[in-house]
């Protein structure tokens, strides 16, 4: 269905570079990039712009913009989003969203990449030992940083800095002219290595996804679409929060499959039981 046509990748922040390779060698398209179009139209992480929905809505929106824009019938684009992991509450969570868009065939595939594994941060920055402390934590200069005169406030803002020299420089500057200032960590793939890998992540779980196709119907993208919780407890046998079966449902035809005891236990420990252990 895909192989032999061109994927247009949209994205100005440089993630064709880990999701061109893994695209071209297991759909068998050719990826060309959409540099044409400003992505950051759609909203920026600094909030100069505002995200016109939410995250899924702006990736849908994403794609069909570029398709429109390049003539193309087939696309891939990705959404972040970063603040505090939904299950792990002292940590932050970055939650990637990957969507190929197929317009010929009338198909829309998403996967989701959801990890602790990323380094957005910010903090108020009134000395150069906060600043030196901030920085470590950010990982830099591997990883940019953006410096405003304070949280919220777009003048006086400076992006993707990754130069040691540079950063010591504006921090003085800021200091001396505001007393403190804002800092955070970039989030713009280019600037940000360790998002880009899980975007990696993110297309892999997609491109896996698009490669499953309905028992029914043959139409790419058959998956896990909803989680049904329920899982007995061994001692009670009440139902618990636990997943007790994965549901997939096909975009085109609609047929259903339940797979019940995905994590290959039939019961729960009375521990997570909301009875036994209340």
């Amino acid at each position: 269905m895909f192989r032999g046509r061109k994927l247009l990748i949209v994205t100005k922040h440089g993630k064709e570079r880990v999701i061109a390779d893994l695209a071209e060698s297991a759909l068998g398209v050719e990826c060309i990039v959409a540099d044409e179009f400003d992505t950051d139209l759609l909203g920026t992480f600094t909030g100069e712009i505002g995200r016109p929905g939410d995250a899924l809505e702006t990736l849908r929106r994403k794609c069909h913009e570029g398709l429109a824009l390049y003539g193309c019938d087939l696309a891939i684009a990705s959404e972040g989003s970063f603040g505090p992991h939904p299950a792990i509450f002292i940590a932050s969570g970055d939650d990637e969203l990957v969507m190929l868009v197929d317009t010929l065939n009338g198909l829309e595939i998403v996967a989701r990449e959801l990890t602790v594994d990323t380094n957005f941060s910010a903090a108020t920055i009134n000395s150069k030992e906060e600043l030196d402390h901030f920085l470590q934590l950010a990982r830099f200069p591997g990883h940019a940083v953006i410096v405003r005169r304070a949280e919220n406030d777009t003048t006086a803002m400076i992006k993707g800095i990754s130069d040691p020299e540079e950063m010591d420089s504006i921090s003085r500057e800021y200091l001396e002219k505001y007393g403190s200032f804002f800092i955070e960590t970039d989030m713009r793939a280019m600037h940000n290595p360790t998002r880009m890998q899980v975007i990696r992540r993110a297309t892999a779980k997609l491109i896996e996804r698009a490669g499953s196709l309905c028992p029914a119907c043959g139409t790419p993208g058959f998956g896990v679409t909803s989680v049904k919780a329920g899982l007995p407890c061994s001692a009670c046998r009440c139902e618990t929060d636990s997943t007790l079966s994965h549901i997939s449902v096909c975009a085109k035809c609609s047929h259903t499959v339940e797979k019940l005891y995905p994590h290959g236990k039939n019961e729960e420990d009375p521990m997570y039981c909301n009875f036994c252990n209340p």
